[in-house]
């Protein structure tokens, strides 16, 4: 925390959630969206007047995201699904697993559209998640198995590295991209959270290559520059931050 410049933040909404989740932003509509996950709603503000909607799609809805055409992709609680404009129900793709010990979790697109979305067990044992990749054609590939708390994910400004969280190792890990294929390799650690100051959950990345990491039971958002040095923080005053 040393020499971490802190900084000041807006509440921009009325309290709309048991467990949020995702926050995303669409330019095509102009709306902030993001998730009652265990409510199984999707929830999307009106920057221009603050309104506030909230549809519900299911039992759970784990991570969404806005897609070029309209509508959203998205992970339920055992796989993925589309939801059109035009729809109040999404289309779902089938089951991925049958344990119901186990659901979706957080997740992201990388920069060739190309979404993905990870599990974790309900009671949060250990090894017991998968990430997984929802291709184009709507075909499913498993990308990393022996997953606790699939969580953060985004790509690099140069798309070249993808950075991932599993929230029990506390770390934000860095992969090599291979953007043909879709495939992480080269797993090494970049950030080092200490328990103490709460678990890393979701993030992002801003356009200096800054990752900004949620710490659930840690009442902050922290910034690490694309060295990994910590140089900024925003503290909430709620201690469960997911994204």
């Amino acid at each position: 925390m040393v020499n971490a410049r802190n900084m000041d933040v807006l509440r921009v909404s009325e309290d709309r959630a048991a467990h949020g989740e995702g926050p995303i932003w669409d330019a095509r509509t102009q709306n902030l969206h993001w998730v009652d996950m265990l409510a199984g709603d999707l929830l999307s503000l009106r920057v221009s007047d603050g309104f506030a909607h909230r549809q519900h799609v299911a039992t759970v809805l784990a991570v969404l995201r806005p897609r070029r055409m309209g509508g959203f992709v998205m992970a339920l609680e055992r796989g993925f699904a589309i939801l059109d404009d035009r729809s109040a129900t999404p289309r779902y793709l089938g089951d991925l697993w049958t344990d119901i010990s186990v659901r979706m979790n957080d997740g992201g697109c990388d920069p060739q559209g190309r979404f993905y979305a990870g599990s974790m067990a309900y009671d949060q044992t250990p090894g017991r998640g998968t990430l997984y990749r929802l291709e184009l054609d709507e075909s499913v590939t498993v990308v990393l198995n022996d997953v606790t708390i699939s969580n953060g994910l985004v790509w690099s400004v140069d798309a070249e590295t993808v950075s991932y969280i599993d929230s029990a190792t506390q770390r934000v890990d860095a992969f090599d991209f291979d953007a043909g294929s879709g495939t992480f390799s080269n797993r090494r650690p970049f950030v080092l959270i200490d328990p103490t100051d709460g678990c890393p959950d979701g993030m992002t990345i801003d356009a200096e290559g800054g990752l900004w990491v949620a710490l659930w039971g840690g009442g902050a958002v922290r910034r690490y520059t694309a060295s990994g040095k910590l140089d900024e923080v925003v503290r909430l005053p709620v201690p469960m931050v997911t994204a």
